[in-house]
């Protein structure tokens, strides 16, 4: 048994290692051909099946089924497809296979998020470089493209953004940070502000290390979940911030037993608590948290209103000198 399975893996590795060059050989010398040529080498591939229809539609079906799509994948394609030029398609195509994501996912991708059918090709090769070197590449992207397509239509500077939440701000690791975004693909949908506000709560409050946070998935889960299912815990006390070494009086029930576990396991296994309890909680830990963000609104008023000042003051310093300047003149 160990043997086959061995030979299992073996075999799935080899395929992940030699597809997409495979692939890009046989896109390679489809465009290389005149558009006859091209519907002619897919149907002797086996394509001519699903290369029904007249100019470019027969043309990209032939050319994905000699790629290695199915009959059923190309009709999904086909029917998100709206008019982006062929070697579009294609190009966008063969960038995902080059990045090991398997005909499969390609598809429901493409189908979950149409607009990638639209990217120009140099955006769609600039992109996959981008990940590559975030160590996106050999089959990792597949779980980031079907939770999150728009990772190829998305500005730059966005991504940008929240990686450099996750390097500079949070100080986790290149690897990390590429373990975050494969797992917790949700994270490029945040505001960098709310994902660092995220991991300070983690750290400082919850006495979470880096590690434990890329371990568990911490930040797949929304603020308010973590914060409700935490401070219940915590009044019920069942859960203290660990101190500077990391101890505490009581024993910790472990993250995944906390969040990773639908709200009636959480009440069972680890608040020991009803829903009814919960449900009031909720509704009072919401009330403080509005009571507090309306205690925080004079004072950030109050700070932008002395801003508001200091520029007054500034500008009438400039005024006064330049009137001063002016009569400094005029008795010249």
């Amino acid at each position: 048994m160990a043997a086959l399975g061995g030979q299992v893996l073996g075999g799935a590795r080899t395929w992940a290692r030699t597809w997409p060059r495979t692939w890009a050989r046989t896109w390679a010398g489809l465009a290389a051909q005149p558009r006859g040529g091209q519907r002619r080498a897919a149907a002797s591939r086996g394509g001519g099946r699903g290369a029904r229809g007249p100019g470019a539609r027969g043309e990209v079906a032939g050319a994905l089924l000699a790629m290695g799509f199915s009959d059923a994948h190309v009709r999904g394609l086909l029917s998100v497809w709206r008019g982006a030029r062929p070697r579009r398609v294609l190009d966008v195509v063969s960038e995902l296979i080059l990045l090991g994501v398997s005909p499969e996912h390609v598809c429901l991708a493409l189908r979950s998020s149409p607009r990638l059918l639209d990217l120009p090709a140099a955006h769609a090769q600039r992109r996959s470089g981008y990940l590559r070197r975030l160590g996106l590449g050999e089959g990792k992207l597949k779980t980031l493209l079907l939770c999150c397509p728009e990772v190829f239509t998305m500005h730059q500077r966005d991504i940008e953004n929240i990686v450099g939440v996750l390097k500079d701000k949070c100080l986790f690791t290149g690897q990390q940070v590429t373990r975050i975004l494969h797992r917790c693909p949700y994270v490029l949908r945040e505001d960098p502000g709310d994902l660092e506000y995220k991991f300070q709560y983690a750290y400082f409050r919850m006495g979470v290390k880096h590690a434990d946070v890329v371990r568990t998935d911490f930040l797949q889960h929304s603020i308010t979940k973590i914060k409700q299912r935490h401070v219940f815990l915590e009044r019920l006390g069942r859960y203290q911030t660990p101190d500077k070494k990391g101890q505490t009086q009581i024993p910790n029930p472990l993250f995944k037993d906390i969040l990773r576990v639908s709200e009636a396991e959480f009440l069972a296994r680890t608040a020991h608590s009803s829903a009814e309890e919960f449900e009031v909680f909720k509704k009072l830990f919401a009330r403080e948290e509005e009571e507090e963000s309306e205690r925080q609104m004079p004072d950030m008023q109050s700070l932008s209103l002395d801003e508001e000042d200091e520029e007054e003051e500034e500008e009438e310093d400039e005024e006064e000198e330049e009137e001063e300047d002016e009569d400094e003149e005029e008795w010249q």
